[in-house]
Parts: structure tokens; sequence; C-alpha cells
């Protein structure tokens, strides 16, 4: 027995009916601390450290109640005395830490690794504001401080801190920790996150994002992402980018030695996984621990370093592949400057007649991605087509001369958290159905052997309406949004960006309010659901928040329109707001252009609660289609090589494809009088020139086959006993993307770790 009655009693003086809100949060939390503090700890003697600048954890109470077994039982108490455990949730903080997919599988992977029983930690910053809070005004999106450092917390504040040494000044770090506890108490590890006790937010100007980007001292991890459109930006993200990796350096080296490690070892001992490049700085700052600090010769040190990290890349768009003046890396670290300088000239020796290869380029801009190739011993991509692609094209050069370090590891979530946590009424018809072995080997195939048996589709249904009432519930109580839940819900939830192709179902909105206003009544009424955020300094991102907003409030209006077609952005999306709409979701949108998106991560969370998928052939989408079957996920767009082919021969031609007479007439509707009567003409207009003069995503390219497809899906849904059973073909494979088969993975091909 749990006793929570009793604890209310001692520790508020008052039942438990009597309790707020956040007293039993309280409660709880402190509940999870008393029994996870008998769990053990991997002490073996190699240590995994995923350093990554993004952790998005989410809300942690029901995923820690959930991996110590007693989730029900809190929930069945709680409801005892006239509480309810999602209540109780919305009462916590949301860790600010992330922003998108990035950061979603860094806490996945956090989760799976403590399940399997591995020794990693999770290194980064305890960010004070996160990227920001997302406020809607006037249809557009503004910004405000995420403040989510309030008590109670789930962070432990430890003795531990390190010195990082920058070009000015030297600066004392402070070692904060969250506890990750693996299902059914299996260990425990740890995020760790570095912090400066002389940070404030008392810079911040106004309740806004803006503050003063030189007082380092003051500003370091106030942000996620400082805005970098100036010179200070610049320089904040690369002070940023080395206190990470230095604490992270120095921990690992202090843990290691601890364990038994003469430093000449370090590989034995210590594996390093960088996530994406913005950690990259670690192999210098290694190597200058090694050098400065432990007395080993340069050479050595490389050799050593070479055989501790390892890059996990997840893109191949230019922009996310970071490129740094060496002048400004000397400006903040001069030692790691030189290094650099040093690794490049090791390189520019070896292949003096391939500059693609080269660390630092003729315009004096060091490379981030190729100090992780030259001085890492893995590189692995997130997809099937990710990886080739990067062997074919993005990172050719390099697959040539290190064609053993390439690999694939394909993504993966947490079906803990993307199932067990968000989805419990699913969670129990599978329980039902098939057992409870599925909680530890993911596999839901028996799920097949009900296909054709109409009671369980029919409890799917069922199950599936819940989901919508509780969504709606949810959006009612705290956002005041209201939503049909007997109508479709089509989703479209990922950070703004143009290659996610948000605007091309903007475009299919338009066609979809033309088309009822001509007549065309669908048969259900259609919910479309937006979710995301827009980098501040991304100005068509923005454009097409503000045309998907003035798109919901025409409509919201239109009387001829609402009632059958309704258009939603939810303000501030995040991992909480994610648990509520993937589980109601029929539709779930995967549109990015194809050879843009690595992999993605939301495609398997909808595929897991039994949404059907609209799909470009892009990402983990490829391998979502061949496990289920395409009769069984909409798939539709050009390939990823007819789209590489287009990009080398700059060979796309929007303004041709927009004076189609299907597409002329809705892209121009940006910039009709209804929509200009209620949005702000110059975001509209910047983005209809965009469009037709740029649309450097393509848009274009696939929407009439985009449209056509949509309305075959809308058509399909009428046919619930169908959709429902390719709904279940999609749970029943969902297996695959566990994050705890990537994991192991990892584990067997790169990291070598003892369970």
């Amino acid at each position: 027995m749990l006793n929570l009655e009793e604890k209310a009693k001692k520790q508020f003086n008052k039942s438990l009916k009597d309790a707020s809100e956040q007293e039993i949060y309280k409660l709880l939390l402190d509940l999870v601390e008393e029994k996870s503090a008998a769990m053990p700890t991997n002490e073996s003697k190699r240590k995994m450290y995923y350093v990554s600048s993004e952790f998005l954890i989410g809300k942690l109470l029901s995923n820690n109640l959930l991996n110590l077994g007693i989730y029900d039982e809190v929930k069945e108490e709680l409801a005892k005395h006239g509480k309810s455990i999602e209540e109780v949730e919305e009462a916590e903080q949301e860790p600010s830490l992330g922003n998108g997919g990035l950061g979603r599988l860094a806490a996945c992977f956090l989760d799976s690794t403590a399940t399997l029983g591995l020794n990693g930690d999770g290194v980064g910053l305890n960010y004070h504001f996160g990227l920001f809070r997302q406020v809607f005004e006037n249809n557009q999106q503004n910004y405000r401080p995420d403040a989510w450092l309030a008590e109670p917390t789930w962070l432990n504040k430890t003795d531990t801190s390190f010195t990082v040494p920058f070009g000015k000044f030297t600066l004392e770090s402070k070692l904060y920790e969250i506890e990750v506890l693996g299902y059914q108490q299996k260990t425990k590890n740890k995020l760790r996150l570095f912090d400066l006790e002389s940070v404030s937010g008392d810079i911040i100007k106004e309740d806004s994002i803006h503050f003063d980007k030189e007082n380092i001292k003051e500003n370091l991890t106030l942000f996620l992402y400082p805005d970098d459109s100036d010179r200070q930006g610049y320089l904040l993200r690369i002070y940023q980018q080395y206190f990470m990796v230095s604490n992270a350096a120095q921990l690992a080296i202090q843990e290691a030695v601890e364990r038994g490690s003469n430093i000449h070892d370090l590989a034995e001992y210590v594996i390093i996984q960088i996530n994406d490049t913005h950690p990259a700085f670690i192999i210098p700052e290694l190597i200058r621990l090694l050098v400065y600090k432990h007395d080993i010769s340069f050479d050595e040190s490389v050799e050593i370093v070479k055989n501790v990290v390892a890059f996990t890349n997840h893109t191949i768009l230019a922009e996310a592949l970071e490129k740094w003046p060496i002048d400004y890396i000397q400006e903040v670290a001069p030692e790691i400057a030189a290094i650099i300088q040093r690794l490049d000239a090791l390189i520019k020796e070896e292949y003096p007649h391939n500059p693609a290869v080269h660390v630092i380029d003729g315009h004096q801009t060091v490379h981030m991605a190729h100090i992780a190739i030259h001085f890492g011993f893995s590189v692995n991509g997130v997809s099937a087509l990710h990886t080739e692609i990067l062997k074919e094209t993005e990172l050719k050069n390099f697959y040539e001369i290190y064609p053993n370090k390439f690999n694939n590891k394909t993504n993966g979530i947490t079906f803990r958290r993307w199932l067990m946590a968000s989805n419990p009424m699913l969670t129990e018809f599978i329980d039902q159905k098939i057992g409870t072995n599925w909680h530890q080997d993911a596999d839901l195939t028996k799920l097949l052997d009900e296909a054709n048996d109409e009671q369980s589709i029919q409890e799917l249904q069922e199950i599936k309406q819940s989901n919508k009432v509780r969504l709606a519930n949810h959006l009612e109580r705290t956002k005041d949004v209201s939503i049909n839940p007997n109508s479709i819900i089509d989703i479209h939830i990922k950070r703004i960006h143009e290659y996610k192709r948000q605007q091309m179902l903007a475009l299919y909105i338009i066609y979809k309010y033309k088309a009822i206003k001509d007549g065309h009544i669908p048969e259900t009424p259609i919910t479309i659901i937006y979710g995301g955020k827009a980098a501040p300094a991304y100005t068509i991102a923005q454009d097409i928040i503000h045309l998907i907003l003035t798109l919901s409030e025409l409509i919201a209006n239109d009387p001829d329109v609402s009632p059958h077609l309704q258009v939603e952005f939810i303000e501030n999306y995040n991992v909480g707001e994610a648990e509520y709409l993937i589980p109601a979701a029929d539709i779930s949108e995967q549109i990015s252009l194809a050879s843009k998106e690595a992999s993605g991560t939301g495609n398997m969370k909808f595929m897991l609660n039994g949404a059907l998928t609209v799909a470009t052939y892009d990402g983990a989408n490829v391998e979502i289609a061949e496990l289920v079957g395409e009769e069984n996920i909409y798939t539709f767009g050009k390939s990823s090589d007819e789209i590489v082919r287009l990009y080398e021969e700059d060979a796309y031609d929007a303004e041709g494809l927009y004076y189609n007479e299907k597409i002329k007439h809705l892209v121009d509707f940006i910039i009709s009088d209804e929509l200009k009567a209620i949005g702000n003409q110059e975001n509209l207009h910047r983005l209809h020139h965009d469009i037709i003069s740029k649309d450097y995503f393509m848009a274009l390219i696939d929407l009439e086959e985009f449209i056509n497809l949509k309305e075959e899906v809308y058509e399909d849904y009428e046919n619930q006993e169908d959709w429902t059973r390719k709904a279940l073909v999609n749970i029943a494979k969902a297996g695959f993307f566990s994050s705890d088969r990537t994991i192991e993975q990892y584990n067997d091909d790169i990291w070598k770790l003892e369970n």
C-alpha cells in the first residue's frame, strides 16, 4: 500500500481530497524519490556519455511512476479520493530543455539505456528559459521566456563543478542531475546538466527573449539556441557549446580515473556519443585536456580521442551542418582554435588535393561535422534512406575515405512514454489481446491475429473515440479551444520549417475551404491541427504560422464552412500536448520534401497509436511503408533521387508550377481580399512571393498529387471497419521502432557496454 492519504495528512495536515493538485504533485515527487533510492546503478568499467544540446524529456511524473511499476496503484488511490492523475500532471512544469526531434530522441535514448541496464548518462546544459514560450497575438508568433525551474523540481544540485577556460575569463560550472529510471526498476542513470550560479534572468528585457548577449557570466545558460543573427549571438552560441563540452569532457575523464583509467587507456572506460554537430567541440577539448592536464603528447592524444568519440548525424540540410569562423573560435577559446588548426593541418597533409574534406576551408571557416568524422570512430545516420544519402551524396567524400566508420541506426521511440503512459486505454487493449511480453520486447505482431475479429475492431474504434474526447476536454480545459470529437482528427506537429511543408498542407486547406464554399461538403467533419515553433530569425517560417492562424480565423468565422472544417494551431506545442494529440489522431501528416527529413520520430509515435500516415518517401517513412505494406499507408510525391537531381541541376521551376490552373488560384488566395482583411499584408505578400519565386523546399511540386491523395484518405475514412483494420496493422508493425532496439544496436555496434 502506498498510503497516500496518510502521507498527505503527515505532510500537509489535510486529506487527499482537500489537497491541491500542486500539493499532490509534490507528494508523488517525494514518493518517486523514495522508491527510486533503492534502484541499482550499473557500475561497469566502460561508460557512455550521450552529449546533446537538447533533452526534450517532457513531464516526468507519469513516466517515473510507470517505470517504478506503481502508476496504476497511484491512479486508483487518487481516484478513490476524488482526484484525477491527469489534473495532477498538469500541475507539473515541463522542463524546457529542448525543441524538436533531436531533443525528444535524446530523451527516449536515455530511457532505453536505463531500461536495458547499460551504464550511460546524458550530458547537456540546464537552460533556465529553454527555447521560448510561444504566444499567439494578432495571428503572429510571439515570444516569452519559458520559466520552468520553480520548486518542486526533479533537479538535484550536486557538489561537482569544473573550471572552463575561455579566452578572456574562466567560469566555474555547477552540475545538476535528474535521475533517469529504467522500466521495472532495471537500473537508474542520470541526465547531467551543467549551469552557472551567476546566470540571471534579471538581464532579460521585459517579458521577452531579448537580453544582453555580451554578459556571458549572466546569460550563458539562459536560452536554448539564442538568436545568432548578429555577431554577439554567434559568439554566444560558441560560448555555450564550448561550456557544455568542456564540462562533459572533464566529467568523463574524472569518472574514468575514479574507475581506474590511466588516461592512456581512456577508450576502455569512456564512450562519448555526440548528438549532431553541436557537441563536436568535445574533440579538440578532450585533446586539450589530455595534452595540458595529463601530459600526453598531441599525437597520442589524437589517437586516444579517435577511439572515444562517435558521431550521430541528423541532417543533410546545409544550414544545420554547423560552421564557425576560426577567428570567432579564437576569441571565445583560443586554445581550442589552436588545436583545431593543428587538426586541420593533419588532414591537409594527408589529403592536400581534396579540399572538400578539410576542417578549415578557404574562407577560414571551421566545419564541425568534418572534425567529428575525421577524429571519431563511428558516423551514423538515423534512417536507412538518410544513411544512404549521406554515403552517396552529402558525405560521399568522407565515405570514400572511411567506409568502415559509416553505419545506420534507425531512430526509435520509447513505448513507455508514447504508448503505456500516453495511451492507457490502448495499452490495456493490447495487454488483453496478446499479454504483456511486449512491455519488454516491443513485439506487437500477435495483434495481427485480431485483424479479422469484429469485436477487436469495434474496441479499437471506441478507444480512438475516447481519446478524441479526452483531447477535446484537455483543449477546452487548458487552451479554451473547442474541437469536435466526432470529426476526423488530422495532425501535423513538428517544428516549423519549409522542408516539413506545413505550407503545403495550408494550400490544401485553402483547396478544401473553397470546395466547401462551392457546396462539396465532406461526409464527416474535418479538424486539422498544427503544432510547432518557428525560430525567431526564420522569417518565412513565421509567415507560414501567420497564414495558418489567419486561415483558422477565416474558417471559424464562416458559417458555411466552420461546421465541416476546423483548423487549430496549438499554442506552445510540447511533449505534454503531444501526449494528448497523438493518441487522438486519425491521420498523421509526414509530408516533408523527400531527401530532407533524416528520420522523424513523430511518424513512429502516430503509427504506434493507430493513426494512418500520409507520407512522402522520406526518412523513416520509407521503413514504415516497407513494414506495413503500401495498402496500409498513404504515400505520394517525388522520390528522393528526383529531388536530389533537381537540386544538383538547379532545375526546379516554382513559377512554372504556379501557373498550373489547379495551383495558381490556391497560391493566390494567400493574398486574397478575404485573408488580407484579417491578416497582415506584409506577411502574406512575402510568403506568396517566396512560393512563386523560390519555393526552395518545393511545396508546389507535390501539391496536386497531395490534394488528390487527401481526398482519397478522407473518403477511405468513411469505411470505418477497413480504416481501423489498417490502423491495427500499423500498431502491430510498430515494434521495430522501439528505441530499445535502437539502443541495443548502438551498444552492439558502437558502445560495447556491459549490462
